[in-house]
Order: structure tokens, then C-alpha cells, then sequence
């Protein structure tokens, strides 16, 4: 990890513009294609590379490109979040900032929320080693626990075990994304104001 850090503070100004082109090739063929068909020579070609070298060049495998991969959309979607919830001065407008932003970024990002869900896929059936933190990140509930604690410290929410609710709004939230990125329904924003509505009813103190 150290050895890792310490790479990435080394790394031209060249290394990580082509490190960037790399990462946002593969979430192309990640999103365009499926986990099974993103090979280093799609990815190299999405990204108009002479060669495979060059992306082992930059990372030693798939488990770190595609690691890169998910930091960088996750890392995207933490920052569109944190910056609706900083918006907000209640703890119930949080709990609706966070749901609608999640479809937010979806919508503006279909491509890197496409590649995502391919990774944790790859993850889940067993087709790639060594991602584990990553799944555990994007399935994490920890910061909406938080929330939700807090929420009902100060009054706002009513009696309810926090993880089970934090469990139950994530359930929902991925459940209609999934969904979603299936073409099976368009109307995000619809969806999403409807289901921050269902959960901010359901919190209310009684």
C-alpha cells in the first residue's frame, strides 16, 4: 500500500493523463460491453492505444485497473452527494438529498454507473480476485446509519433500528437503478422524488 502511494506522488503529469484516458476506456468497454468482453485489446482500443503494453504499462492487471475503476466512479458519486447534503440544514432534507442524488448521478453518468455495477458483478461471481474492498464500499450503509442516528437525536426521525432502515432505503435505491440501467423504466427523477417521499413518511416520528 505504502509502495502504492508513493507511485502515484511520482507519477508525471503525462503518466496520469494517460492513466485517466485508460480509466475512462475501460468504463466505456465496461458499460458498452460487459465485464466479459472488456479485454485489454477493447479497452486499448477505446482508448486508441498502439498496443496492450501500454495499459500494462500503467497498472499491473484488471484487478488494479478496474480497482482504479471503481475508486474513480465512486469517488465521482461521493462528491455529487456530499455536495447536495451540504446543501441541506435539516437532517430529513439530507435523507432526501441523499436518495435523489444517487439517481442523479445515474443520469448523468449512465456510463460510469453502468461500469460499476459490471464490477461488482465480476466481483460477485467470482470472476476476478482481489476486489472485495470494493464491493464492500459501494454496499456500505455506514455514513447512512450515521445519518440516520443523528436524525433521530435531534428529533427529526422517529423509533426505528437505523441499520434496518439504512438497509431497506439502500435496497430500494439500488433495486430501482438496477432496474433502470436494464431499460426497464426512464422516468429517474419521477422515481426519485416518490421514493425520498415513501422513506421521509416512513421516518417521521409518530
Amino acid at each position: 500500500m505504502m509502495a502504492n502511494v508513493a507511485q502515484a506522488k511520482t507519477r508525471t503529469f503525462t503518466q496520469k493523463a494517460r492513466r485517466a484516458q485508460i480509466v475512462q476506456a475501460a468504463i466505456e468497454a465496461l458499460a458498452e460491453s460487459g465485464y466479459a468482453k472488456a479485454s485489454f485489446t477493447r479497452i486499448s482500443q477505446q482508448a486508441k492505444l498502439s498496443s496492450t503494453g501500454m495499459i500494462s504499462y500503467h497498472f499491473s492487471g484488471k484487478p488494479e485497473l478496474f480497482a482504479e475503476v471503481a475508486n474513480t466512479v465512486i469517488g465521482q458519486a461521493r462528491e455529487l452527494t456530499a455536495a447536495r447534503i451540504a446543501e441541506e440544514t435539516t437532517h430529513r432534507g439530507r435523507l432526501s438529498a441523499y436518495i435523489t442524488s444517487s439517481f442523479d448521478f445515474v443520469a448523468r453518468h449512465p456510463l460510469q454507473a453502468r461500469a460499476l455495477m459490471e464490477i461488482v458483478r465480476m466481483v460477485r461471481d467470482g470472476r476476478i480476485s482481489g476486489l472485495d474492498d470494493v464491493e464492500h464500499t459501494v454496499t456500505s450503509v455506514e455514513y447512512l446509519v450515521t445519518l440516520l442516528q443523528q436524525g433521530r437525536e435531534a428529533g427529526e426521525f422517529g423509533t426505528f433500528d437505523c441499520r434496518t432502515m439504512a438497509l431497506a432505503v439502500r435496497g430500494a435505491t439500488d433495486s430501482v437503478l438496477r432496474h433502470h440501467l436494464c431499460g426497464q423504466f426512464t422516468q429517474l427523477q419521477d422515481v426519485a422524488r416518490e421514493l425520498a417521499d415513501i422513506f421521509d413518511r416512513c421516518t417521521r416520528p409518530t
